[in-house]
């Protein structure tokens, strides 16, 4: 069973649909909430706090697909839990549907039980992330409390803007592997594009400064981007 109190919007134009998911969300512990057409549903969901979305992806008006690349740019929404409900089995559009930010995909005529499996499943992975979340992050000297959002080096704090926090977390859950630019501006800024590349490395040279320690595993690694290199041992 989910946890109680949970939140849910069910974007569906289908009423025997719509009916059919609200009865298993409930059982589950779900409030749940239904709009049927997709601008709708994202003015509900900026207006609320939910914890799930079903989302139909042929809707009247802004489609599904539009409606969950919204949700993945809006800061306050990204991470929400979507599961898209749709008649098109082909696997591009599963493909697709996935890389605008879906967690899941359910083909019509789907199992409600199947639904309610999935859901249980995204949630599932949300809570280790956020469980994980909790947990210091070491590597070497350094230790981040993402959590309170701290830093300290060899025991000391250190001072770091959010961006430079938010800079190094990134390299340090990465275990090693190259971060592009491109990539640590989506994740840490919110944005993508050629010319903020510059940003990155502003910000890198300065958590240097901050951390000299450090300094020798930040590396910059040419005409891709940056890696923290794990600390032996």
């Amino acid at each position: 069973m989910l946890r109680r109190m949970k939140r849910a919007l069910v974007v569906e134009d289908d009423p025997d649909i719509v009916e059919l998911i609200r009865h298993y969300l409930v059982a589950e512990g779900f409030f749940v909430d239904t709009v049927d057409e997709g601008q709708r549903a994202l003015e509900r969901l900026r207006g609320g706090a939910f914890h799930a979305v079903v989302l139909d992806l042929q809707l009247p008006g802004l489609d599904g697909l539009s409606v969950c690349a919204e949700i993945r740019r809006d800061p306050r929404l990204r991470a929400l839990p979507v599961i898209m409900l749709t008649a098109r089995g082909d696997e591009s559009d599963r493909i697709v549907g996935l890389e605008v930010g879906a967690d899941d995909y359910v083909v019509k005529p789907f199992s409600p039980k199947e639904l309610m499996a999935r859901l249980r499943a995204v949630l599932r992975r949300l809570d280790r992330a956020e469980q994980e979340a909790e947990r210091p992050l070491v590597s070497g000297g350094l230790e981040l409390d993402r959590a309170r959002h701290t830093a300290s080096w060899e025991g000391r704090p250190v001072h770091l803007t959010a961006k430079e926090f938010g800079l190094l977390t990134a390299l340090a859950e990465a275990h090693g592997r190259v971060l592009s630019r491109e990539a640590l501006l989506e994740r840490v800024w919110g944005y993508s594009y050629s010319e903020g590349t510059r940003t990155v490395d502003v910000h890198v040279r300065r958590v240097r400064e901050k951390l000299p320690g450090l300094a020798d595993r930040l590396i910059t690694v040419k005409s891709l981007g940056y890696r923290l290199v794990p600390e032996a041992g």
